[in-house]
């Protein structure tokens, strides 16, 4: 059995005991809705059926991403500036899936 869970603009599939890297969550709800859950031949992907359907999901450890460097320069006037940018992930498991 697995899943296909949304977070944001990324989907990911995911089974029972997968670590997932994902972009830092809002809330700090152990659940999270699936979009699509395959069990054997059996596929649920209409929304009356997932409307029950949950994906419980516990939290490891916050991490962070490669640091992105960059550098504005405007040509004649001294204008430079420089930036930097980590983006903040968390690291969930996934402990069980209930359609």
């Amino acid at each position: 059995m697995y899943a296909i869970i949304s977070d944001g603009s990324k989907q990911y599939k995911v089974q029972e005991g997968d670590e997932v890297v994902v972009e830092r969550l809002n809330s700090d709800s152990p659940t999270v809705t699936p979009i699509m859950i395959v069990d054997g031949d059996r596929v649920l992907a209409a929304k009356s059926d997932l409307a029950k359907a949950v994906v419980s999901v516990s939290f490891v450890r916050d991490t962070t991403g490669k640091k992105i460097d960059g550098f504005n320069y405007k040509n004649k006037s001294n204008n430079r500036k420089r930036y930097g940018h980590r983006q903040k992930y968390h690291v969930i498991t996934i402990d069980k899936i209930s359609a």
